[in-house]
C-alpha cells in the first residue's frame, strides 16, 4: 500500500466530527498543546505565578496549575493546594481573555520622520493563539465583546484581526467559587457554544480523563490528530456530575428578573451615595472585568522629534477625567461614577447590545479592595424600593 493511502486510511479509522463526544486520558493534554503548536499557534493557558492563577503562553501541561486552587470572597483572594492533581481546579483570577483581544495597550500606528515628511506604520500585528482552560462564563464575555466591537456599524480592525485567529479550548468548572453567579445569568457553568473543543476534566478514585466535546469544524480536524476514543454513557454521566456540583456551589445570586427598570426606577435613590461611602474609584473592577472595554487614546512623540504614534489604552468610566468634556467631568462624585458603571453593566447594556454586560464571573466582587458586591448593591435596591412602597 502506497504511503498516501495508508495516511487516508488512518484518518478515515479516526473520523471525527462537529458535536462528537470523546475522551482522552490527562496524558493526552500534552498532546493537544502540541498539535495546537503545530498548527502555528501561540497556546494560552492558566499558570501559577505570584500568588495567583493567570493567563499566559504555556509550552506543556507542566506549566499548568496542577494541583492548586483558588479561594474568592470580597475583597479577598488565596490560592492554596488540593488534595488531588486536578490540572483545572480553580475558577477564575485576576486575568480575562480581554487582554488577549482587547489588550490593555496598543499601539494604532506610527510616525516616522522621513526627510521632509512622513512614513506610516500600521499597529502591532497579532498573534496567533490557542486559547486552553476558557470558563463557560469567559466564552458568554468573548460573545458579549463579539456584539460591541464586531456587531454595530463600525468594526474595530484590531478587534476583529485578533479574534479570527483564535483558537477555543474551553473547560467545564468542576467547583465554583465563593464570588461566582453565573448560573443567575444563564452563561455557566458548562459551555454550550463558542467554542472548538470543551473539556470536562474526571477525577474518579486513580481514574484522570477528560470528556471532549467537539464544537466546530476545525476543533474536530485537532481532535482527529489526537488518541481519542468516543465517550461512553459512564463518561458523560461523570462531566454532567461535575458541571452540576458547581452549579449547586455558586457563592452568590443574582435577581435578574425586572433588572433593568429597577435601575432606571433608582437613578435618583440615595443609596448611591451611600456606595461612594465605601468605593475608592480605583478602577479595579473595570480592569478585572472581561467585558468592559472602556478606552482612550494618547498621541505621544520622542523628544527628537523623530518619532509619533498614537497608542490606546485601557480606561475606566471610574476615572474623573473619563467623562470629562469642555467645561468639566459630568460625574464628578464617587456615586455617580458607580451608579454608572453598575446601571451601564445591568441595564443600558441591555439597550445598546441586547444582553446584559455581566457575565457573574465574580472577579469585580473578589479584587475590590473593599469588598463592594454587585449582588448585594441590586439586592439593597430592591430592599429599599420595597420598603419606600411598603410606606407609601
Amino acid at each position: 500500500m502506497a504511503r498516501g493511502e495508508t495516511l487516508k486510511t488512518q484518518r478515515e479509522e479516526h473520523c471525527v466530527n462537529a458535536g462528537d463526544t470523546l475522551t482522552f486520558d490527562s496524558g493526552g493534554l500534552g498532546g493537544l498543546i502540541e498539535v495546537l503548536q503545530k498548527r502555528g499557534y501561540a497556546v494560552v493557558g492558566p499558570t501559577l505565578r505570584d500568588g495567583a492563577i493567570v493567563y499566559d503562553e504555556i509550552g506543556s501541561p507542566a506549566d499548568l496549575p496542577a494541583g492548586w486552587t483558588d479561594e474568592h470572597a470580597g475583597g479577598r483572594y488565596r490560592v492554596k493546594p488540593r488534595e488531588d492533581q486536578a490540572l483545572f481546579g480553580y475558577t477564575v483570577g485576576p486575568h480575562s481573555w480581554k487582554k488577549y483581544l482587547h489588550p490593555p495597550l496598543l499601539t494604532l500606528l506610527k510616525l516616522n520622520r522621513n526627510g521632509g515628511g512622513f512614513t506610516v506604520e500600521d499597529g502591532e500585528a497579532p498573534s496567533r493563539y490557542a486559547f486552553l482552560g476558557v470558563r463557560s462564563c469567559e466564552l458568554a464575555a468573548i460573545a458579549v465583546q463579539d456584539r460591541v466591537f464586531l456587531g454595530g456599524p463600525f468594526v474595530d480592525r484590531h478587534y476583529q484581526a485578533r479574534r479570527e485567529g483564535i483558537f477555543v479550548v474551553a473547560v467545564n468548572c468542576g467547583q465554583a467559587g465563593g464570588t461566582c453567579f453565573c448560573a443567575s445569568m444563564g452563561t455557566g457553568p458548562r459551555a454550550s457554544q463558542g467554542f472548538d473543543l470543551a473539556l470536562t476534566e474526571i477525577l474518579d478514585g486513580e481514574r484522570h480523563t477528560f470528556l471532549v466535546e467537539v464544537g466546530s469544524q476545525q476543533g474536530a480536524e485537532v481532535a482527529a490528530e489526537l488518541p481519542m476514543r468516543q465517550a461512553s454513557p459512564a463518561d458523560r454521566q461523570a462531566a454532567t456530575d461535575a458541571t452540576d456540583r458547581a452549579s449547586a456551589q455558586m457563592g452568590r445570586a443574582l435577581e435578574t428578573e425586572g433588572l433593568k427598570e429597577l435601575l432606571y426606577r433608582c437613578y435618583e435613590h440615595p443609596h448611591w451615595d451611600a456606595v461612594a461611602q465605601r468605593c475608592l474609584a480605583c478602577a479595579n473592577c473595570t480592569m478585572v472585568c472581561p467585558t468592559c472595554f472602556c478606552t482612550t487614546v494618547d498621541d505621544v512623540s520622542d523628544l527628537a522629534g523623530s518619532e509619533a504614534s498614537r497608542v490606546r489604552r485601557w480606561d475606566s468610566c471610574f476615572t474623573l477625567g473619563f467623562s470629562y468634556i469642555h467645561g468639566g467631568s459630568l460625574r464628578t462624585s464617587g456615586g455617580a461614577r458607580y451608579r454608572q458603571w453598575i446601571s451601564h453593566k445591568l441595564a443600558t447594556w441591555q439597550d445598546q447590545f441586547g444582553s446584559s454586560g455581566c457575565v457573574g464571573c465574580g472577579r469585580c466582587i473578589t479584587w475590590c479592595p473593599v469588598g463592594i458586591d454587585i449582588t448585594e448593591e441590586v439586592r439593597a435596591l430592591r430592599a429599599a424600593e420595597a420598603a419606600t412602597s411598603a410606606h407609601e
